[in-house]
């Protein structure tokens, strides 16, 4: 696909998580790029006003003629700039098909699964541009266009079947779960769109051994499996998790090829990372390379993000899923294992939230107190049957309701670790605490 120089790209929804990461990759190479979206405050946006990308309240006057129009996938062909672009004469092009054509030009690798797809890709992006000229999209809003890239690492979402509009040359599958039930069935059909995505790999798949249901995959390309089981092709031994990060030995082929380190917490960032130097290692990259390229990872945005106010730990994070949620539990304990745990979980949108309510309430049982912010809906589903405290009633660690207004409760618990999880606006909790812990802290001195 040959981008045209001459038009302006415009982003109907440009804060979305991939789309403003492809608009900031198109803007580094040259090309002339705006967007519309909200105007509520977005984590995702900052990068693109560092970037002087000029985004606008959405409104049908933003389109011209000589534009091409890229829309989010959140967005249906009623909305008011897509039905003005279509009048116009406007070329209109959905975010997924857009990337399945930009992703030609290179060796490209994809990055997919129920869970972890963005630290992964995230993880994968930093170790092959720190060795070899690489472009990338992640999906906490994070993009990066190289001159002269010889790869395209970037994340592939499953959601009504998006990710099979790429053809990739890799792929890293990390699990198959049953996610996004407003619009898959069950596991089946969640299964069934991971098996169709494997089918149009071309060169090669790294999957996750120790998940069940990819142990079913089919392809016509050669699948790579990773974990700690003997069955496993790319297989980490000799673990050991400190307060510090995680080391471990990889071997393949009855062959140790390194030994690893990760300054990361939780099982499953061993997990990632394996997947990465699995991957690497088939591409021929230099193992040597790759486990100094891991040594200074950072993570991604908003994935066990961390501070220190007062005497409290301050974790936000993404999870919104109860995999999401014990991984996120697990790696708080790796860290710290004699800190006091509590989850503060804004469930994000109520099929969701009714679908897995029993799992949900599991998952953050594994916390030392538990409290809930209310359901946060989408642009799809603004109320639902459910209500935050029937989850609530689940939770035996407590399940306690809090308001932006009042987070009070939360100053019961000292020199604690505080995680913030959820997919919504969590993070407006998040603030208003900070805030009553500071002026509480002053008020004390």
């Amino acid at each position: 696909m040959d981008i045209n120089k001459e038009k302006i790209y415009h982003f109907v929804g440009i804060k979305g998580s991939g789309m403003s990461a492809l608009a900031l990759i198109l803007h580094e190479k040259g090309f002339k790029v705006q967007g519309s979206d909200i105007e509520d405050y977005v984590f995702t946006q900052r990068e693109l006003e560092k970037n002087n990308v000029l985004i606008l309240p959405f409104n049908a006057d933003n389109i011209k003629e000589n534009m091409i129009v890229i829309a989010g996938n959140a967005f249906l062909d009623t909305h008011d700039e897509i039905v003005t672009a279509k009048n116009l004469g406007v070329e209109v092009i959905r975010y997924h098909k857009f990337i399945g054509e930009f992703i030609k030009k290179f060796t490209s690798i994809a990055v997919t699964g129920s869970h972890g797809k963005t630290t992964t890709s995230g993880l994968l992006s930093h170790v092959f541009s720190g060795i070899k000229p690489t472009s990338y999209l992640i999906g906490d809003g994070t993009g990066h266009g190289v001159k002269g890239a010889e790869y395209f690492a970037f994340e592939a979402c499953e959601y009504r079947r998006h990710f099979l509009a790429y053809q990739p040359d890799y792929a890293i599958i990390t699990n198959v779960d049953f996610d996004h039930p407003d619009y898959y069935q069950g596991i089946d059909d969640v299964f069934d769109a991971f098996q169709t995505f494997a089918k149009e790999v071309k060169k090669g798949i790294v999957a996750f051994g120790e998940d069940e249901q990819l142990k079913k995959l089919v392809a016509d390309a050669p699948i790579y499996y990773y974990g700690t089981s003997e069955h496993n092709d790319f297989k980490a031994i000799n673990i050991e998790r400190t307060t510090t990060g995680s080391s471990f030995e990889v071997e393949f082929k009855g062959q140790i090829i390194g030994k690893f380190e990760v300054p990361s917490f939780g099982i499953h960032n061993v997990y990632n990372a394996l997947a990465v130097i699995a991957l690497s290692h088939l591409e021929g990259l230099d193992d040597k390379e790759v486990a100094k390229e891991l040594l200074t990872f950072n993570g991604v945005k908003r994935r066990f993000t961390e501070k220190k106010v007062s005497d409290m730990i301050i974790v936000d994070d993404y999870a919104h899923h109860p995999a999401e949620i014990q991984a996120t539990i697990d790696g708080a304990r790796q860290k710290y294992p004699e800190k006091e745990i509590i989850a503060v979980f804004q469930p994000h949108t109520f099929t969701r939230t009714v679908a897995l309510i029993d799992e949900f309430a599991a998952s953050l049982d594994l916390a030392d107190k538990v409290y809930l912010c209310d359901i946060f809906g989408s642009a799809r589903e603004t109320q639902g049957e459910v209500k935050i405290e029937d989850l609530g009633a689940k939770i035996s660690k407590g399940g306690s309701v809090i308001k932006e207004q009042n987070v009070s409760p939360l100053l019961d618990h000292e020199d604690a670790v505080i995680i913030f999880m959820g997919a919504g606006d969590v993070q407006k909790f998040e603030i208003a605490y900070e805030k009553l812990l500071t002026n509480t802290s002053r008020n004390n001195m």
